[in-house]
């Protein structure tokens, strides 16, 4: 129950903080420079780029919505790896560009005001606000697909707890590690784009079974560890659906039924993406 619970928050929580981060650093270095005036383009900008995600969330949902059978499935499984791309190509960019945010975004503030395009910061404010609206539309209609009630739940807590935050951020922003901020949500991040990554292979494979693929070995089950429904009718707690198994679905991709495909490509995935994360943070350390 409430599967996507915790990576829901998770995922709305990095993202609007990361988006958080960005206006209260602006908000920060215009106060610093005294043009708190401009502030009012800031809150333009983050108010048109909330809209423009909630439309977008509509059109996912609409479009969703209106699927079913291999159609639906195959757009599971094309959400869920686009997601994992994203995510993946997200957090490959922040470990490399995490410590340079205040600085350009400091530099472009600076700009916009001497050229006098004071509509500059407003797009600035909209592109860092709506960018993490997509790609929180992105995961979390992936995370929708498993568990929908436990998701919605998840995506309030985390930005609740974001806009808890957003005093004290304000307050301490220029004593913040943003980097090390990103590199340990990151870890926690590349758990859960694993599991995407392999719950959108297993959609593809039963969508590639029921138009005829032969997947050969690749494509039939490794193991089967789901034990039966228990006579009260509730789940065991390593079922996919019990209380343990589920969690351990929506965090890491746990499958008590994998097919040696969804096996192969979820290691694989660690063992690339980790090795990747790990040298780059070696190297900037």
């Amino acid at each position: 129950m409430y599967e996507g619970l915790f990576p829901s928050s998770l995922v709305a929580f990095r993202e609007s903080l990361e988006a958080a981060l960005i206006i209260v650093i602006m908000i920060a270095y215009l106060k610093k420079i005294g043009k708190t005036n401009l502030n009012r383009y800031l809150y333009i900008g983050i108010g048109v780029a909330i809209f423009a995600s909630i439309i977008l969330a509509w059109i996912v949902h609409v479009i969703y919505g209106g699927l079913s059978g291999i159609a639906a499935a195959t757009f599971e499984g094309l959400a869920s790896l686009t997601a994992a791309v994203v995510l993946t190509y997200m957090i490959f960019w922040m470990a490399k560009n995490a410590q340079k945010i205040r600085g350009e975004l400091e530099q472009k503030i600076d700009i916009a005001i001497t050229k006098g395009q004071r509509f500059s910061i407003a797009s600035l404010a909209f592109v860092a606000v709506f960018r993490e609206g997509l790609e929180t539309v992105l995961f979390l209609t992936a995370t929708l697909f498993l568990d929908m009630l436990g998701s919605t739940i998840g995506m309030l807590i985390g930005f609740m707890a974001v806009i808890i935050l957003a005093i004290p951020l304000m307050r301490g922003v220029y004593k913040l590690d943003i980097r090390k901020f990103f590199k340990y949500t990151s870890i926690l991040l590349i758990v859960f784009a694993a599991g995407l990554t392999g719950y959108g292979v297993h959609e593809l494979i039963d969508v590639g079974k029921g138009v005829g693929v032969e997947f050969g070995v690749l494509g039939q089950q490794a193991f089967n560890i789901n034990p039966p429904m228990n006579p009260d009718g509730t789940y065991p707690l390593l079922h996919e659906k019990g209380a343990i198994g589920s969690i351990l679905k929506a965090l890491v991709g746990y499958d008590g039924n994998p097919e040696w495909m969804r096996i192969s490509v979820y290691f694989g995935y660690w063992l690339i993406v980790g090795t990747y994360l790990l040298k780059t943070y070696r190297e900037r350390t």
